[in-house]
């Protein structure tokens, strides 16, 4: 058949998505807003093949509007403009806003995403928006406010070996054939968790043995195809994931040279150079914290220069992030510190601020003893005086433990003079 397996097998209600159940489910976000006919423009924020286009038409066929799909990747302003008017006009005859998808609209810039505001803000269109980047830095504020974003997880390992019996099914019913595969695996681990690469791998394969007698597809004759038609390096894919991550521990593990390394296989794949900086950026703050202060900053900078300068150039700019930051010294204690904070204020939920630090501009608050016995740090030698800053229930309590290199280590020194007890 002409029409991929992928495309037969696309879900048609919400009760066919594979996974995505905290969207989908009885009581979840999506089905409720079906149930009320109450659809408010969306970004869809999740790892490719998830099923953020899946979604969208079915919540276009369900609600009855009509749907127009738009790729950032090669549309302007001036296709945006034209889907709008088309929409006002469709509006009009209706009385529903209708659905305007943008794929992978993290690709817009500034003018094309605000050229979407006015047209949101009527209620001209519902838009719906695929992203595989984080929405915070890719999504301009005003569109974001009027926006709900909900994440879409990656597939689990049964979902994905469930959907490659689905697919051979699919595959045996249309062309008549009995294929059986003996090693889903192989499949799922080519897939990286994309549900349509995983589909288009499985016709791919099955469609080398078409014209043949063998009706069992071993894994060694899965690798043979898939190899063939294997990318160096897919930055929607699996390798997106891996190398990444391999990047990130080579710093962290401060080996400059495997990050480096790292840095050309992502560059040479052609990966986002903005996506690299802000996990450089990342990386600065957690695993080397107060032991390079410094670090925080050339990463930042780093990222700036980036946006600026686009490619190649940004090949440098990155290099040389990496570098420093591979070659510097390492600590986590402020990642950690935040985090056991935040373990304790779920633990003990909203204690008081003790009276002695609550701001206290009326004179009703001064009778109450808002402010009382609270002694300004400056008036005292060395700007520090001893008191409690924590509410009583958790007095004492240590959050910050200073990690063992020299930046650190000073800092210890200097907090065991003046917290003793604690220090």
């Amino acid at each position: 058949m002409n029409i991929p397996l992928a495309e037969r097998l696309r879900p048609q209600s919400l009760d066919e998505v594979l996974g995505q159940e905290h969207l989908t489910g009885i009581n979840a976000p999506i089905r409720k807003m079906l149930e009320n006919d109450s659809i408010n423009s969306l970004l869809f924020w999740g790892p490719p093949g998830t099923g953020k286009t899946t979604l969208a038409e079915i919540i276009s066929q369900q609600s009855k509007r009509k749907f127009f799909k738009l790729s950032a990747v090669s549309s302007g302003v001036k296709e945006v403009r034209e889907v709008i008017e088309e929409a006002k006009k469709q509006n009009l005859f209706s009385g529903k806003s209708p659905i305007l998808f943008i794929d992978e609209i993290h690709r817009f810039n500034k003018s094309q995403q605000d050229s979407l505001l006015h047209a949101v803000e009527k209620g001209w269109i519902v838009l719906i928006g695929a992203t595989t980047e984080n929405p915070s830095f890719e999504v301009v504020s005003a569109l974001l406010s009027r926006s709900q974003v909900y994440v879409l997880k990656p597939l689990s390992y049964e979902k994905l070996e469930k959907l490659v019996l689905v697919a051979t099914q699919r595959y045996n019913q249309d062309e008549n054939r009995e294929f059986v595969i003996k090693n889903n695996e192989v499949f799922i681990q080519y897939s990286g968790g994309d549900a349509r690469k995983l589909i288009n791998s499985v016709e791919l394969v099955l469609s080398q043995f078409k014209n043949t007698n063998k009706t069992e597809i071993e894994k060694e004759d899965v690798l043979q195809v898939l190899q063939e038609n294997m990318a160096v390096y897919d930055k929607n894919g699996e390798q997106h994931y891996d190398i990444i991550s391999a990047f990130i521990k080579s710093i962290r593990g401060s080996d400059p040279n495997a990050a480096v390394y790292w840095l050309a296989r992502m560059i040479d794949g052609g990966e986002d150079v903005k996506f690299i900086a802000r996990r450089l950026l990342i990386l600065a703050a957690e695993d080397i914290g107060l032991a390079n202060p410094n670090a925080l900053s050339i990463a930042q900078s780093s990222f700036q220069a980036v946006q600026v300068i686009g490619n190649p150039e940004s090949r440098i700019i990155l290099s040389e992030c990496a570098v420093y930051l591979a070659v510097s010294p390492k600590s986590n204690s402020t990642y950690l510190a935040i985090n056991s904070a935040l373990d304790l204020v779920k633990k003990t939920g909203n204690l008081p601020v003790p009276l002695h630090l609550r701001n206290a501009p009326t004179k009703l608050m001064k009778e109450m003893d808002y402010g009382k016995d609270y002694q300004y740090s400056h008036s005292y030698s060395g700007n520090f005086v001893e008191m409690e800053f924590l509410p009583s229930e958790i007095s004492g309590t240590k959050l910050y433990q200073p990690g063992n290199n020299p930046t650190e280590n000073k800092i210890k020194e200097n907090l065991s003079q003046k917290w003793k007890d604690k220090y």
